[in-house]
């Protein structure tokens, strides 16, 4: 139902509802955009579909993680900078505080979470995504072009996993839909509300590109430890597609060989990372406060979260307000009834490979998997009371298992 209260469109609420996304939120960004869906599209109504998907199009196109700028997006649309700034912190600092501490006591915090829960965590993933397909898929997808469209995009990430596949595919997607569509035909704008001109859209882009370009000339005229790894991580969170993993061999790359972090503080917050939910970019509060030399701790960790999550803010308030105002154009339309249903089989394709193949190896993680889209679907019982479910269900089943 949709929340009338004025106090809704503050910041503090939307801080408060994206932390207790931040909280719940496992699975990957895939998973979040399930959460995101069934959060503000399902249960608050605060955008459509259609404007749902566009933005999930948008930010597929744009570098960075897609789900933290779907939730800036979302924040920004409800209540302005200080919307955008509430979901990115609600969202993001769950995660990063954990890391961090997970960097300050890596012996002790190690074993917090059982690997049964784990893996119950990544089988709730599955239903959230399928739930996501489902929905999406009924209101993007409605005719057989539509459904074509979907399937071929699905097939086509699938045979080429990579990032610059996926925008391949999007942008073919926006082709047929400027051919095969006619642009003649009424077809429903929804449109989103956004709080920023076309004038602060340019200079915040404008912002982007001059830190891009200016932070190695300040590395090299400043030399310190902090301007270092302010243009590492910048850098690291401009020039990324595809989302939270393909960062990882790229930040690899700028902390290991110097020797700021030794691979194998690497690798083991990595999987920490794995554990905890919310955006997986948050990676870099951990190298931050691992880093053998000052500012390390909590002032290095949150000055690499702010460094890799700053181009996330930048482009999304730099893009979209010339986003909204291109998809009222007709042939626009056209090309975004394509690019939504290929969006729908972008998911399709994501929930097969990774979130299926990681997640279903045994009859019991089918069985819990259906127990939670049930759950999700027809129970309608809240995501994160799903999650804790199958969370405290994984680690019974390997329980059971390992006593056997």
């Amino acid at each position: 139902m949709t929340s009338t209260h004025p106090d809704d469109r503050s910041a503090w609420s939307v801080f408060l509802i994206f932390l207790r996304l931040g909280l719940t939120s496992f699975g990957g960004p895939i998973a979040h955009l399930g959460y995101f869906r069934d959060e503000f599209v399902t249960r608050r109504h605060w955008l459509t579909e259609r404007s749902y998907a566009d933005l999930v199009a948008l930010c597929q196109f744009l570098p960075g993680p897609a789900s933290s700028q779907v939730g800036m997006a979302l924040g920004l649309s409800r209540s302005g900078y200080a919307g955008a700034l509430a979901a990115w912190a609600g969202f993001t600092l769950p995660s990063a505080i954990a890391l961090i501490l997970f960097a300050l006591g890596m012996s002790s915090y190690g074993d917090a979470i059982a690997p049964g829960a784990l893996h119950g965590l990544k089988v709730v993933a599955v239903a959230v995504v399928a739930q996501a397909v489902w929905g999406m898929g009924k209101n993007l997808c409605p005719d057989a072009l539509r459904i074509t469209i979907m399937a071929l995009a699905a097939c086509v990430v699938l045979l080429m996993p990579s990032a610059w596949g996926q925008v391949g595919v999007i942008f073919a997607a926006g082709i047929a839909g400027l051919l095969l569509f006619k642009t003649t035909q009424a077809i429903v704008h929804d449109p989103l509300p956004i709080t920023v001109s076309r004038r602060a859209g340019a200079i915040w882009l404008s912002i982007f590109f001059a830190l891009l370009a200016g932070l190695p000339i300040l590395a090299q005229l400043l030399p310190g430890q902090a301007m270092a790894m302010a243009d590492a991580f910048f850098r690291a969170g401009s020039l990324v597609f595809g989302g939270g993993h393909v960062v990882l061999p790229l930040l690899q790359a700028e902390v290991v060989p110097p020797g700021w972090v030794s691979n194998e503080d690497f690798l083991a917050g990595y999987g920490a990372a794995q554990a905890v939910p919310g955006p997986l970019f948050t990676f870099a509060s951990f190298l931050g406060a691992s880093m053998r030399t000052a500012p390390s701790g909590w002032v290095g960790g949150m000055l690499c979260l702010l460094a890799i999550f700053a181009p996330t803010f930048l482009l999304i308030a730099g893009a979209l307000p010339f986003w909204e105002q291109l998809r009222s154009n007709a042939r626009i339309q056209a090309a975004l009834a394509g690019v939504n249903a290929a969006v729908v089989g972008l998911l399709l394709a994501a929930l097969y490979q990774p979130v299926w193949t990681s997640a279903i190896h045994q009859p019991q993680d089918f069985g819990l998997a259906l127990l939670a889209l049930v759950a999700l679907m027809f129970w309608k019982l809240p995501p994160w009371l799903v999650v804790v479910a199958c969370g405290a269900a994984g680690w019974l089943l390997n329980s059971m298992t390992a006593s056997a």
